[in-house]
């Protein structure tokens, strides 16, 4: 009995067959049955924290429980047409489980940090969790004054995770889920996408506040035949701008024109050099390499979106997504 027990412990279909009833049945029958103080659990392949049976129903039971909300990832999908041309939500082809938004001004606004018309959602993660970049840069800063290691940690990754953290709500920053970082290094001129996906999957950080990849700039875009890969993209570039939101969030002067100074950093470095990243060019929207101190900067600075996930627990409240309507966390 014990043996079985285990295996309906470590088995994931427990948690999506389950309903909130059986859940609190099954708690209060093995918590009669099965003591805690005399059974060890082995969690080495359930995924659970736990080591005794108690602790591993409890885990369970919540699982349970907060399956039975709709979370924020959960309500996007289901209150929104997948797309396969134009602005929209994609399916990431390179990325099974996870949806992307695509398009010169898709609806993937959403209200956080009591900011409107500020976040946008880069995509819905195959767990229910949701990645967020600000539209709107919160300053200049250089990326690194010696290398181009986040981990080390690199001078803005500390400047996002202490600095621009605490500017945050507490409301806000309870939502920011630690995640993995995409921070692997890719070659000059990439021609293939998946290939670069890997390499910057090559190597992750762990952590609240982050940049956006050189390949989810890129796959912002509609325009995959012609913009689908860093050399594609920087051969069309005319025509590449018109389709990527992330190109087109970048601030323009009053009279619409862009600025020289609206450049903005990736967190993703160049592949065999120590001091290169790369950031996107304003007037054209092409991806290119410089020094982590910007040297086509007078200051070595460039502009700063960060990018955050927020946990798949939270709730929507309402809002379609568009920027006069943006989604609403409950």
């Amino acid at each position: 009995m014990i043996k079985k027990l285990n295996k309906i412990l470590k088995s994931k279909i427990f948690i999506f067959i389950l309903g909130g009833m059986l859940c609190s049945t099954i708690t209060a029958y093995a918590v009669t049955y099965f003591p805690s103080n005399q059974v060890t659990y082995d969690n080495s392949t359930s995924e659970l924290n736990s080591t005794d049976v108690q602790g591993a129903i409890d885990e369970l039971y919540n699982v349970c429980i907060n399956s039975s909300m709709t979370g924020v990832g959960d309500y996007i999908l289901e209150n929104t047409n997948i797309v396969t041309s134009g602005d929209g939500l994609y399916k990431d082809e390179y990325e099974e489980g996870r949806y992307i938004y695509k398009g010169a001004n898709p609806n993937n606004y959403i209200t956080y940090n009591g900011e409107k018309g500020v976040w946008r959602i880069i995509a819905i993660e195959k767990n229910g969790t949701i990645k967020l970049k600000r539209k709107k840069s919160i300053g200049r800063q250089i990326w690194n004054s010696t290398n181009n290691d986040w981990k080390a940690p690199a001078s803005l990754n500390t400047y996002l995770n202490e600095t621009y953290l605490k500017t945050l709500n507490s409301t806000a920053q309870a939502k920011i889920l630690n995640s993995y970082f995409s921070i692997g290094s890719v070659i000059v001129d990439n021609d293939n996408m998946q290939t670069q996906i890997t390499d910057e999957q090559n190597n992750k950080w762990y952590g609240g506040i982050g940049l956006v990849t050189a390949s989810e700039y890129i796959r912002a875009n509609s325009n995959k035949n012609q913009c689908g890969t860093i050399s594609l993209l920087n051969d069309n570039y005319l025509t590449c701008q018109k389709t990527n939101w992330m190109y087109n969030d970048i601030v323009k002067n009053d009279d619409n024109s862009y600025d020289d100074d609206n450049e903005f950093w990736t967190i993703t470095p160049v592949k065999g050099e120590t001091t290169q990243v790369y950031q996107i060019e304003p007037l054209s929207g092409i991806i290119y390499e410089t020094y982590a101190q910007n040297a086509n900067s007078v200051d070595g600075r460039s502009n700063v979106y960060p990018v955050v996930y927020l946990t798949s627990e939270i709730e929507i409240s309402g809002g379609n997504g568009s920027e006069s309507s943006p989604y609403q966390i409950k």
